[in-house]
């Protein structure tokens, strides 16, 4: 089914619009995912096809980085606030979405969470006490 997001950076200073087909959405704990958001995973989503974005503003402050070794990892990101932005993929014909720079619901639950065995160690503990917003005290 073809959907819709819209998204930004941080600032705001950057926008974008992604029409295309949902096809996946995961958390991956990859080492690079890892360095990539400073957490303990990266959680994409991946709309195809590759020519889906259209950028409503903000494209020239766009920067990008390609890790030297890697075949097709890269980052794209927003340069006046390091906010993470969606990226084509043309050899996966799709773009690359980081689920956080989404201003609309995601068209899909997150579906798994891939390179599990490669997650740091102290992310994903399920037994840690939830907050609606700042613990007590803090």
């Amino acid at each position: 089914m073809t959907t819709t997001v819209t998204g930004s950076c941080l600032c705001g200073a950057v926008r974008y619009e992604v029409t295309g087909e949902a096809e996946r959405f995961y958390h991956c704990h990859c080492q690079r995912c890892r360095k990539a958001t400073g957490t303990g995973h990266a959680s994409n989503l991946f709309i195809t096809p590759h020519t889906a974005i259209r950028w409503l503003q903000g494209e020239a402050l766009l920067g990008f980085y390609k890790v030297p070794e890697a075949e097709r990892f890269f980052n794209s990101f927003c340069q006046r606030c390091g906010g993470p932005m969606p990226r084509v993929v043309p050899e996966l014909d799709g773009v690359l979405i980081p689920a956080g720079s989404l201003d609309s619901p995601s068209p899909l639950p997150a579906q798994a969470r891939i390179f599990w065995d490669s997650r740091a160690e102290w992310s994903c503990s399920d037994d840690l006490p939830a907050f609606a917003e700042y613990p007590p005290g803090v």
